[in-house]
């Protein structure tokens, strides 16, 4: 979950790295540092705290060089500290490392070096690897050997990246963390994610596991640890710039709420026909006949999406579960040559995930990633991939990329019904047409939406649920996982038919809740609202513009565009992102930056 950036050229890469691990403060930012190389040593220059902290120091100290390694941490081994802040180095300086990932058996490389000698400084796992290259450096071999030598004896996941006093190269490996080459004219980069590269180079190479990268100032040599030489093909990203900046709004996360339509344009233009039939180019019709089993596995938000995935599937008699992928990973449910293993995952990326598919194709499952970036592991490990084209989205908390998810899942879920039951469903027509609406819907809600005021109701309550039934359910989940995840305050989501049987009893004047109306089924959430509102609770309702039963019920009612049950989520949800950014924006909270947590989890 940490950023790695990278960059080697003919001048001074300071700024560069700087600027790109600026980028990726998303990934990671309990410390940072750089660390750049000469021909005697290399200085490396890091500090606990954000980016800001390390600029200041960068100032002072005025480090140059023309290749440098830099590294933005979110703590596994080791509190957030300068000491534990990468890059890492040997005794002597001469080897420098940034790590992403956990390396399992540190426990034993650093007992064996401790004893031949070597000093350790940190509490990371990462620091073992600097010493292990020195130690094979001191016994003659070169520095890209002693760097295979090193890799082939970890066990774990990391993507490194190593930089070598006098050695004008960057030296990079990856397994189960993701690495790029961004491939410049005079510069070369390399980094965990695109966005720490994209203000200067769209030409990229995603490196696979296993891979071994040799980046210089000319070029890149890809072999395996081995050495054999392969071919990784050089691909151009889509994205812009400005796609990863804030243009004049106030945070990553309101930008990305106001990029929606945008994002659904993206996510289903080509995708619908114009007499109303899904148009998958990935899968045609007949793609999912043999088909019995449809699970999901997913995790945080990604789950969330999957969650609404089944609830369209299952009313439409196709066999659907879902799985947190964490789960499935170590109590993996049975499959076979029939079922559809779906990987959703926006960076595709999550360990947990990618662990599930790998133990599915084992046991013979069809895999299919539904992501948001092309070369991501998951899109290159599955059988298929099908992209939510949304865009980069920095902002830790998921946004754009759930209704994206929703958006391209209800596709997939009407081909997968059309192809399992031998027929489209009755309501596809109506469904599609509702899809079709959803990004000029969306755009009325960030026309109108008047939450502000109501989020200043809001805060500083003793505790905020989320309820809802049908496709509203994993609504109310994800309404209270943004919310808890920026706010900081205690928020939880229930299935609305469960409030009577637990949490009922934590229901209080003080406990506000938001009740999600989605079309179907709203008289029995009615009839739980009733429920809390005698327990003396606020209740805010979310349902279409013209259900006045809800309206009237309620104490305070958030309209949403009348579309669609099975769409309407969608649009309940952009009401609570909102509800959820204003009050902790109120509250002064780090909202792009949330605590503790971070964008992309990549260890398990």
């Amino acid at each position: 979950m940490c950023g790695i950036t990278a960059c080697v050229g003919r001048d001074d890469v300071v700024d560069v790295l700087l600027g790109g691990l600026e980028n990726l403060e998303y990934r990671g930012y309990d410390s940072s540092g750089i660390a750049t190389q000469s021909a005697e040593s290399v200085a490396v220059v890091k500090r606990e705290g954000g980016i800001e902290e390390l600029a200041t120091s960068l100032d002072a100290i005025e480090p140059t060089g023309h290749v440098g390694i830099g590294h933005t941490r979110w703590s596994t081994h080791g509190a957030p500290t300068d000491a534990n802040a990468h890059p890492h180095t040997d005794c002597e300086d001469r080897v420098a490392v940034v790590h992403n990932g956990i390396i399992e058996n540190y426990a034993d490389l650093r007992e064996e070096l401790a004893a031949a000698g070597h000093e350790f400084t940190s509490e990371t796992d990462t620091e073992v690897v600097p010493h292990l290259v020195a130690d094979a450096l001191d016994s003659g071999l070169s520095p890209d050997a002693a760097f295979r030598a090193a890799i082939d004896r970890l066990e774990g996941s990391y993507a490194l990246a190593m930089v070598v006093a006098g050695e004008d190269a960057i030296y990079a490996s990856r397994d189960g963390s993701p690495l790029v080459v961004g491939v410049g004219d005079d510069r070369q980069y390399l980094a965990s994610d695109v966005p720490s590269f994209l203000e200067h180079t769209s030409e990229v190479v995603y490196l696979e596991d296993d891979d071994v990268v040799r980046v210089t100032a000319d070029g890149h040599d890809v072999t395996k640890i081995d050495g054999t030489p392969v071919d990784r093909p050089v691909e151009s990203v889509d994205w812009q710039p400005e796609d990863a900046e804030r243009n004049g709004f106030d945070h990553y996360m309101l930008k990305e709420i106001h990029e929606q339509p945008a994002a659904l344009e993206r996510a289903i233009n080509g995708r619908v026909t114009a007499d109303g039939n899904v148009k998958l180019e990935e899968f045609p019709r007949g793609s999912f006949e043999d088909v019995e089993d449809v699970m999901f596995v997913a995790c945080g938000t990604s789950y969330h999406a999957s969650m609404y995935a089944r609830q369209m599937l299952a009313a439409r008699g196709v066999s659907a579960q879902v799985y947190s992928a964490g789960e499935f990973a170590t109590t993996p449910s049975p499959v076979d040559e029939n079922t559809l293993v779906v990987a959703v995952t926006q960076s595709g990326e999550t360990a947990d995930t990618l662990a599930s598919v790998r133990l599915a194709q084992e046991r013979g499952a069809r895999t299919l990633a539904v992501t948001n970036v092309v070369g991501s592991t998951a899109a290159r490990k599955c059988d298929d991939a099908l992209f939510i084209r949304a865009g980069p989205e920095i902002g830790v908390a998921a946004t754009k990329t759930f209704s994206s998810q929703v958006a391209v899942l209800t596709l997939l879920a009407e081909r997968l019904v059309e192809d399992v039951t031998g027929s489209p469903s009755e309501e596809r027509a109506d469904v599609l047409r509702a899809l079709e609406r959803l990004p000029s819907d969306v755009q009325q809600i960030l026309d109108q939406s008047s939450v502000e005021s109501l989020a200043a109701r809001n805060r500083d309550r003793d505790g905020h649920f989320f309820i809802g039934r049908g496709v509203a359910y994993p609504v109310a989940l994800e309404g209270a996982l943004k919310f808890k995840e920026i706010t900081y305050e205690h928020a939880e989501g229930f299935a609305a038919g469960e409030l009577k049987h637990g949490p009922l009893a934590l229901v209080t004047p003080d406990t506000p809740v938001f009740a999600v109306f989605s079309g179907d089924h709203d008289e029995k959430t009615l009839n739980n609202v009733e429920e809390v509102q005698t327990r003396g609770a606020p209740v805010v309702g979310i349902g279409s513009e013209e259900s006045t039963a809800v309206a009237e019920t309620v104490d305070e009612f958030i309209p949403i565009p009348d579309t669609h049950p099975l769409v309407s989520g969608v649009l309940a949800n952009v009401q609570l992102q909102l509800v959820a950014y204003h009050v902790a924006d109120l509250l002064g909270r780090s909202i792009d930056k949330p605590r503790n947590l971070a964008k992309s989890v990549t260890v398990e």
